[in-house]
């Protein structure tokens, strides 16, 4: 079974059979019926490359990774923030595009996860909601709470890595968004860069995932 540079499976082209003469002609039936043997051994290697325990290495499903590398405010509690992000690490079908929505090319189920870093530096503990938005629109049912300790000290703020997934319908060239709203300003996402001893990476404020799942159900209730 040949492969590409790019690893993806070729699909075998149908045999040329021809025309058959009025009269039967046993070499135009070896010829036909080798032909069909290789056509279908091919078929029987490709979806028996497909099915296999490592078929999953030959699909080739949209996905988007994202991450942002900034700090990021809320000016008040009144309004709806949306995430933003300002790197793009893989990108196969799901693009980044206004700094905050993540766009599809290809209509499916999509499974969104997210993990952002939260701080709080009141002496209070603090909530903070995070909901998606599809096409501008908030999606029913998409909000989650999370709960900041209040800080430590004047200079140690308290932590929180909220995550989540979730699974969105999409039709082609839809976006969705990550919302948040804390219930004070002394809340913020935050990054960090690369530290020493040890020699650790930097923390992103926020990554964020967007991976094909399924096309879209057609059957009706």
């Amino acid at each position: 079974m040949a492969t590409n540079l790019t690893q993806q499976l070729d699909t075998p082209a149908p045999p040329n059979l021809g025309t058959p003469d009025v009269l039967y002609s046993e070499s135009y039936f070896r010829q036909t019926n080798g032909g069909l043997n290789v056509y279908f051994n091919k078929l029987r290697n490709l979806f028996g490359a497909l099915l296999g325990p490592r078929g999953g290495k030959w699909m080739n499903n949209p996905y988007g990774a994202f991450q942002d590398s900034t700090d990021q405010t809320a000016a008040n509690t009144t309004t709806a923030y949306a995430i933003t992000f300002d790197t793009t690490d893989f990108t196969n079908g799901v693009t980044l595009s206004n700094s905050s929505r993540l766009n599809v090319a290809q209509a499916g189920i999509y499974n969104l996860q997210f993990s952002i870093q939260f701080k709080n530096t009141t002496n209070d503990g603090q909530d903070v909601d995070v909901w998606f938005r599809k096409n501008g629109t908030n999606i029913d049912n998409s909000n989650s709470r999370f709960h900041l300790s209040t800080r430590k000290s004047a200079g140690d703020p308290s932590h929180l890595i909220a995550s989540l997934n979730f699974f969105v319908s999409l039709a082609a060239n839809d976006y969705v968004e990550i919302m948040w709203r804390p219930t004070n300003v002394g809340v913020s996402i935050e990054h960090f860069a690369s530290s020493s001893s040890p020699t650790r990476p930097a923390v992103p404020s926020v990554i964020a995932t967007l991976s094909f799942v399924s096309n879209l159900s057609t059957e009706t209730a």
